[in-house]
């Protein structure tokens, strides 16, 4: 199935509550993002040894969808910039949010490819639900990964 990332929508909306492990991280600079996205892959890999995440390309996808919202509000949103992560059973959620609360995320409609401008389109094509609130003179951008059940291995494997 083809997704036309321009065509995503971002509706106001607050983020479902996830209760479990949460994660914060105070970002500056898209030059933190790589250590950020390294430090996290390295806690969700502790913490599915104790609860399995259903497989590594979910974990590759969120990895995608914090990525794409850290760094857009680096890009787009005003200082500070914080981003928090919440694994619980339901899935896992991203919250990014930036001082820019007048200006919502608006994606790239009808722009070529070749000028960027599509994560926000890719974020919300790879999420179970997206969407931003304003809080405490805030922007708040949000994006939840549903868990699907693990694999089970059959017999043989």
């Amino acid at each position: 199935m083809e997704v036309n990332v321009s065509e995503q929508h971002w509706v106001q909306q607050p983020p479902p509550v996830i209760t479990g492990n949460i994660w914060t991280w105070q970002l500056e600079s898209t030059d933190q993002l790589p250590a950020v996205r390294a430090e996290l892959r390295g806690l969700l890999s502790l913490v599915s040894r104790l609860e399995p995440v259903s497989d590594i390309e979910f974990e590759e996808k969120f990895l995608l969808a914090f990525d794409e919202l850290a760094s857009n509000a680096l890009r787009h949103g005003g200082r500070p910039v914080r981003a928090r992560v919440s694994f619980g059973s339901e899935g896992l959620l991203v919250e990014v949010s930036d001082s820019a609360a007048t200006s919502p995320p608006t994606p790239a409609v009808g722009r070529d490819p070749s000028q960027g401008g599509l994560g926000l389109g890719l974020v919300a094509a790879l999420a179970s639900a997206h969407g931003w609130v304003t809080q405490a003179e805030r922007k708040l951008v949000w994006a939840f990964c549903r868990r699907m059940a693990p694999r089970r291995r059959g017999a043989f494997g």
